[in-house]
Parts: C-alpha cells; structure tokens; sequence
C-alpha cells in the first residue's frame, strides 16, 4: 500500500527540495512527451519560484511530505490578491504521480480561496490533459486561450517599430494606482503588490514598462518581464488594446537582446499575432486562463506569465 502524505506549509529548509521537485517534474513530463527539458542548467535554476514568491507572498507555499520518507511527493504555490486567488505553479514528483498528491493539494488551496470568498484563477497548459482534466473536475472553466510565442533577439535588438514606441516608459511606483483601476477594467483584478514587487526589482532581474498616453498622462497599459535563467519571459501584463500591447511587447524584447523570450498572446489577438509571425516569432505550446468563480470577460489584452503567476 503506498505511504500516505501530509499537506503542510513549506518552510526555508525546504527551499532547495522544492527546486528539484519542480525541475525534474517539469522537464520529465516534457521529455516523455517527445518536447525535451524546460529547465536548463541544474535544479538550481528553478529556485526561482521559491526566491520571487518567497520574497512576493511569504508562506504561500504547500507541501505533500511522505509520511514515511518525510521527503516531499508535490508543492504547489498560491497567491492571495484583493479580488482572487491565484494558483501558482504545482509540482509532483514523478515518482508519486497517479497518488492523489495533486489533487490534495489543489483541494487544500480550494478550500483556502472559498474561506476567503474569492475566485481561483490559474494558466494552464493546453496540451497536459491530465493537468487539464484535474482542474476541469474542479470545476475551473477556461476563459481565454493563449499561444505560447517566442523569439531568438539579436545581438543588436529588433529593428522593429511601432505607433506607440514613444509613449513607452519605465514603470513608478507612483503608477500603481493607475494599474490597479486598469488591470481592473481589462481583466477584473487587481494586484498592486505585484506591481510594487517588479518595479522595485529588488531580486535584480524584473523589468516593467508602462504606455503612457501623450498629453492626458493615462497609462492604456503595462508589460513586465523576468530575466532569470530559470524563467525568461515577457508578462504579465494588460493593455487597452493590440496597439498598445504590440508597442509594449517590442520594448521589452529588447531588453532580452542576445536571448530567447517566450510570452502568451491572446489567440483572437489576430492583429498582433500576424504581426509577431512577420518579425520572426514561433509558437511553442498553448495555454488556458482557467477561473474557478465568477469571471468578467475580458475588455483589453491580458498576457499571462507563469512568473510571477498571480492573474
């Protein structure tokens, strides 16, 4: 009879356990699936979930622990916000999946949002059915479809431009409020601390652009990126509309310049989709924003990120 497990929350010791949980779940899943490592350079690499969440939402982390082993069998990371709770990155080790774990632990955080009376939202892949079939008998339906993109920056940048380019700055912390009723509007949340954690870049490899419209000073938009060896992605962010987000993704692709970026773009965002193909970008995978909840539909472009995965 296998042994049993007991969800706890993580603790600092657990920091480095975590690491490899996730960089051997991941990449093995994507390697029996004929779609090669994720992760590259080490289990270390994928601290990065521990380190940013850690420092983002301190004690938002779950274990299963065997109770016989005391090794850990799955984690998964949540993250409270004023109007939802996301659901952050889950992992269960290889050797333990078909045990339930995942299903305990996405329980746990079930029980942990309906106490506090808030939607769950997450972003999921599309070409996991197990993954997505243990959300979908939650309860979670998919609200939006994402094609995963990405693009190898030369050396010397894009030589890319567009309508907005000069409306683009950096991010303030004196921009939150603004983001708060944006994000609001387009997508139904809100969460100021996310915003305050990347524009402040106190982990040295966050950056944050905001669209600020000429002349009325309104910001339509804004896109943040992680440039950590383990995550190197674009998002999250919102926009007014295509324009806006097209004139945001170039600025922060170019602050990838000799790197390869991966980022989720709306899949009936046709304007801007046929115009990432024209400068050389790919798809690599698809992914569902799932609510489980009340859901606004969307009035804009969001572009989900799975660092930090808090909308």
């Amino acid at each position: 009879m296998p042994p049993g497990f007991t969800i706890r929350h993580a603790t600092e010791a657990d920091r480095w356990e975590i690491a490899e949980l996730i960089y051997i779940s991941i990449n093995h899943w994507y390697q029996i699936h004929g779609r090669g490592q994720l992760f590259q350079g080490g289990p270390h690499v994928a601290d990065v979930f521990f380190e940013a969440y850690e420092s983002l939402d301190p004690g938002c982390c779950i274990v299963a622990e065997c109770n016989n082993s005391k090794r850990i069998m799955g984690s998964c990371f949540y993250h409270p916000r004023p109007l939802h709770v996301s659901l952050g990155i889950m992992a269960v080790h290889p050797n333990h999946w078909g045990s339930g774990t995942g299903k305990k632990l996405l329980d746990w955080i079930i029980d942990f949002s309906q106490q506090e009376d808030k939607p769950l939202r997450l972003t999921q892949s599309a070409i996991n059915l197990d993954s997505f079939s243990l959300y979908n008998k939650a309860g979670f339906v998919p609200r939006q479809a994402y094609q995963d993109m990405f693009i190898e920056v030369p050396e010397n940048g894009l030589d890319v431009t567009s309508d907005g380019d000069a409306c683009v700055r950096d991010g303030r912390l004196e921009d939150v409020q603004q983001l708060a009723a944006l994000e609001k509007r387009v997508s139904g949340i809100t969460r100021e601390q996310d915003y305050e954690f990347m524009i402040a870049n106190e982990l040295g490899y966050w950056g944050f652009s905001v669209y600020e419209c000429s002349g009325s000073g309104e910001l339509l938009g804004f896109l943040g990126s992680c440039a950590h060896p383990g995550c190197t992605m674009i998002g999250p962010g919102v926009s007014d509309n295509e324009s806006v987000a097209e004139s945001l993704l170039f600025h922060r692709l170019n602050a990838f310049a000799g790197k390869m970026a991966v980022f989720l773009i709306p899949v009936d965002a046709e304007n801007l989709v046929q115009r990432l193909y024209s400068i050389g970008a790919r798809n690599c995978e698809l992914h569902f924003a799932q609510v489980l909840g009340d859901c606004q539909p969307y009035d804009g472009i969001n572009m989900p990120t799975f660092m930090p995965e808090t909308g």
